[in-house]
């Protein structure tokens, strides 16, 4: 339907519509290798150069299974509190695709590695935080497929250009693909709840170390599944499927979009068509892709490469061993532990910070002064950049560099945003951009007791003030002196030096 179309108010859709949700994240794993051969999964390298006749599905070449990835996927499934399948196996997925090289994805269809768990979410409300139960229908594994460059047109997209590269670097790189149940609550928080289960999902993967997640670079993506259905009804509307959504916004966004863009469709008295749809981040809206398949379209039948996968219960309990700390329970402990309020605290959590501030207090700062860096400047810095926090061009030792030389008292806090701006410019450590832009506090007694006596010479009148005193009036001195020291000097030492000279 067209954009156009002026569309009903999210709040005037939910007073009539309740909508129903179902979450795919796809993750790729950090491996080493890739999921059936020995290529190198690094970022970033020459097109085609990490391909093997393996992941190209050349004649003759056989797929065996990356241990490391099977054993990822079972601590995903076990922190998801699923049921770990003691015999599983792989299946080959039939269509038309043009950036994978056999024209078919290995991965698992009715025999996942992980099914039937939950997880917990929490998101606020008018009437204070809400936890949300969400079910987990299946994690399972299979290969991602490479990359379609597409040339020549105006948008980036296949539609108008004329002609496309293909880059299968990517092809075969593991991938865990989790799938929830039908997500149905209160209509006004459904967005909000697709986002916190994102954002969720998101810290656990960082949290087991099986991936870095990060969604502007395509580590995680979020395939969002809407449909209506009228209030007090319990037939299940058409779904739509949301593609490729890579960031949190833009899945509560999206759902909000596809949630508003289906009522229109229905209050125009027409049919839902079961597609998937691309997401416009410019524009906020979706628009259609291709009519979705059902399953038998396919055509699944069991991979005739690879043996089956039978993970022993004694290999799960020990992986099972290994699980770190929920992140929300560990959240709350760090919360306790840095004496932060709820507000203060959410604020890390969404800039993503509380790895950076945990790592920062271990090299020697405080928590409130590693909060105010990375929550202060260096957001600032990060977000102008376009980068996540922790590509922001300074580490957590730099930044408790920082604070112990404001605690020695070589910086004071107006020095100290210099250095800080000098290490996030690439100009070198915290002592490094101290030295070469000339920052340490003056702590000569007779430099300073010069500028001292130069600022009381220079405004006898307000000498005479705080004699008589008026102690409001020191700060034009110490005003004075700091502009001679350019705000090198230790204010508290200057005002002791001209309380002395004044008092004598």
């Amino acid at each position: 339907m067209p954009t156009a179309v002026a569309l009903p108010s999210f709040s005037d859709v939910i007073a009539r519509f309740d909508p129903v949700m179902g979450m795919e994240v796809h993750v790729e794993l950090g491996t080493i290798t890739k999921m059936f051969c020995g290529c190198s999964t690094e970022f970033g390298g020459e097109p085609n150069s990490q391909v093997c006749p393996t992941c190209l599905g050349l004649p003759g070449a056989l797929p065996a299974v990356n241990q490391t990835a099977v054993e990822s996927a079972i601590r995903i499934g076990l922190a998801l509190n699923c049921q770990i399948a003691e015999h599983c196996r792989f299946a080959r997925k039939n269509y038309f695709y043009p950036d994978m090289p056999k024209n078919f994805q290995i991965s698992q269809y009715d025999e996942p590695i992980a099914y039937d768990g939950w997880t917990e979410v929490t998101v606020d409300t008018e009437d204070g935080p809400r936890t949300v139960h969400i079910g987990i229908e299946r994690a399972h594994m299979e290969e991602d497929t490479g990359k379609s460059l597409h040339v020549g047109g105006a948008t980036g997209r296949i539609h108008g250009a004329s002609h496309s590269l293909l880059d299968y670097n990517r092809a075969g790189i593991p991938l865990i693909e989790i799938v929830t149940k039908p997500i149905e609550v209160e209509p006004e928080i459904a967005p909000a709840v697709a986002r916190a289960y994102v954002s969720g999902l998101r810290d656990l993967i960082r949290a087991l170390g099986v991936s870095d997640a990060r969604m502007e670079l395509g580590q995680m993506r979020c395939d969002a599944n809407v449909s209506l259905k009228p209030s007090g009804t319990t037939t299940l509307g058409t779904r739509t499927e949301t593609k490729n959504v890579n960031s949190l916004r833009s899945v509560e966004r999206a759902v909000t979009f596809e949630i508003r863009r289906q009522a229109s469709v229905l209050d125009a008295g027409e049919t839902v068509i079961q597609e998937t749809r691309h997401w416009h981040e410019d524009t906020g809206e979706t628009t259609s892709g291709r009519v979705k398949e059902e399953a038998e379209d396919y055509r699944y039948f069991p991979e005739p490469d690879l043996v089956p996968v039978a993970p022993s219960r004694d290999w799960v309990d020990q992986l099972r061993t290994t699980l770190p700390e929920p992140p929300a329970a560990r959240r709350a402990r760090l919360q306790q532990e840095w004496n932060f309020t709820d507000l203060e605290m959410r604020d890390v959590v969404n800039a993503g910070a509380a790895e950076l501030i945990e790592e920062t207090i271990v090299a020697g700062s405080d928590a409130a002064g590693a909060k105010k860096w990375w929550l202060g400047e260096i957001s600032r810095t990060a977000n102008e950049r376009g980068a996540p926090l922790d590509a922001a061009g300074i580490t957590p030792v730099d930044v408790a560099r920082v604070e112990t030389l404001i605690k020695e008292g070589a910086l004071n806090d107006k020095l100290a945003r210099q250095v800080v701006e000098g290490v996030l410019a690439g100009e070198g450590s915290p002592d490094q951009v101290v030295e070469a832009r000339g920052l340490a506090i003056v702590s000569d007694e007779s430099a300073l007791g010069t500028a001292v006596d130069e600022a009381i010479a220079g405004q006898p009148d307000v000498a005479e003030k705080i004699r008589g005193g008026n102690m409001g009036a020191v700060g034009a001195l110490i005003g004075a002196v700091m502009k001679a020291t350019r705000g090198q000097a230790d204010a508290k030492r200057v005002r002791e030096l001209i309380l002395e000279r004044l008092n004598s």
